[in-house]
C-alpha cells in the first residue's frame, strides 16, 4: 500500500499534531470516525472525576481495543506522574476488558501507517511498551 499524505491540521482541530495524525491514518485506512471509533472518549469519569480518564480512539470493533498518543513532552518529559497515570488508565481499562495500546509521537512522526497498524494488531511499541498490565 501507498503511504498516503497527511493533510495539514485544521485551526478547529481540538487535539494535538500526533492525535491528528492518528485520526487521519486511521480513516486512510477504512476506519469511520463514530462508526468504528470515536476520540477523545471520556472513559470511567473522563477528566473531571477522580480516577477518570480520557482514551484518545476507543474502537467498536474491535470493541477490546483503545488507542493513546504518548507526546514526548507530556507523557514522558513531565516525570513519573505521567507515566504512572497512563500506567493506570492502562489497568483500569484492562479491568473493563478493554487492550490499551499507547503510540509514541516519534513513532508517528517516523511511520505513521506501520505503527498504527501494529497498534490495530494490539502491539505496543511504546516506550511504556506492555509495563503496567
Amino acid at each position: 500500500m501507498t503511504t498516503q499524505q497527511i493533510p495539514e491540521m485544521p485551526s478547529t482541530w481540538e487535539g494535538s499534531g500526533p492525535e491528528w495524525i492518528t485520526y487521519v491514518v486511521l480513516q486512510q485506512l477504512g476506519k469511520i470516525p463514530d462508526e468504528d471509533f470515536t476520540y477523545q472518549s471520556p472513559l470511567m469519569g473522563g477528566r473531571l472525576d477522580k480516577g477518570g480518564s480520557v482514551v484518545d480512539f476507543m474502537f467498536k470493533d474491535p470493541p477490546d481495543l483503545a488507542i493513546n498518543v504518548q507526546g514526548n513532552y507530556y507523557h514522558y518529559g513531565m516525570g513519573t506522574e505521567t507515566a504512572t497515570r497512563d500506567i493506570l488508565a492502562r489497568v483500569q481499562l484492562a479491568s473493563i476488558g478493554v487492550i490499551l495500546i499507547f503510540i509514541d509521537e516519534d513513532r508517528l512522526e517516523d511511520n505513521p501507517f506501520y505503527y498504527i497498524r501494529e497498534a490495530l494488531r494490539y502491539r505496543d511499541h511504546s516506550r511504556l511498551g506492555g509495563r503496567g498490565l
